[in-house]
């Protein structure tokens, strides 16, 4: 009798310990479920634009335009437009007619596409025959391409044309082209610097002695 009382109470004592890790394992569980486990380095932010800032109603058309040409054709052309059409004023700079001229050349019959204008260049003095695709034309680069036998096309011209951006070529206008650029790196005055200064006037008694000449001390 008193062996089977101590089984009895032995086995109690097992299924009691087994219980407690039981919940001890779920409790572990619960708490590694808990919160978001981030790796190094921190959560992930994407800062890319989705959408145009501007509010003007014929870029959103385009960008609609645009965001079924991506999704139903899968083109990596039509993705470069998309995202382009979303960029600030300054990433889409103007395009001059003799750059324009210039890449082009050699490429007879294929449409010159740019997400930005098409300014005038008196420099350039003969216009050939071109395609180009852009958001704006300035009246006298638009009149100069039209009399050369060329053609101003809009994007929904070019989406119907060539839906997956065949024969196409796709140019950009100089970014860093800007005068507020000049003024950027090493401050003026800095060894070796060929930043701009931001000076009120060009005149003898502005930023022309010490530093800027040889017989004032130095000559940067």
């Amino acid at each position: 009798m008193r062996k089977r009382n101590k089984m009895k109470k032995k086995n109690k004592v097992s299924v009691a310990a087994s219980a407690e890790e039981e919940e001890g394992n779920s409790s572990k569980t619960q708490r590694a479920a808990m919160g978001i486990d981030l790796k190094a380095g921190g959560k992930s932010k994407k800062t890319k634009r989705t959408a145009p800032k501007s509010n003007d109603i014929y870029l959103k058309l385009l960008v609609k335009l645009y965001r079924f040409l991506v999704r139903r054709t899968g083109s990596k052309f039509n993705a470069v437009i998309l995202k382009r059409l979303f960029m600030s004023k300054v990433n889409k700079p103007p395009l001059s007619l003799s750059r324009l001229i210039k890449y082009t050349k050699g490429k007879e019959g294929k449409i010159a596409v740019v997400v930005g204008t098409i300014t005038d260049d008196i420099r350039a003095y003969e216009v050939p025959p071109i395609k180009v695709t852009a958001l704006r034309f300035t009246e006298t680069a638009r009149a100069r391409i039209e009399k050369a036998g060329g053609e101003c096309l809009t994007f929904d011209q070019l989406a119907l044309r060539a839906p997956l951006g065949q024969n196409t070529v796709l140019l950009r206008g100089p970014k860093n082209a800007r005068e507020a650029v000049k003024h950027f790196g090493p401050a003026p005055g800095v060894p070796h610097s060929h930043t701009k200064p931001y000076v009120r006037s060009k005149g003898r008694k502005f930023e022309k002695a010490r530093g800027k000449r040889n017989s004032r001390g130095f000559r940067v």
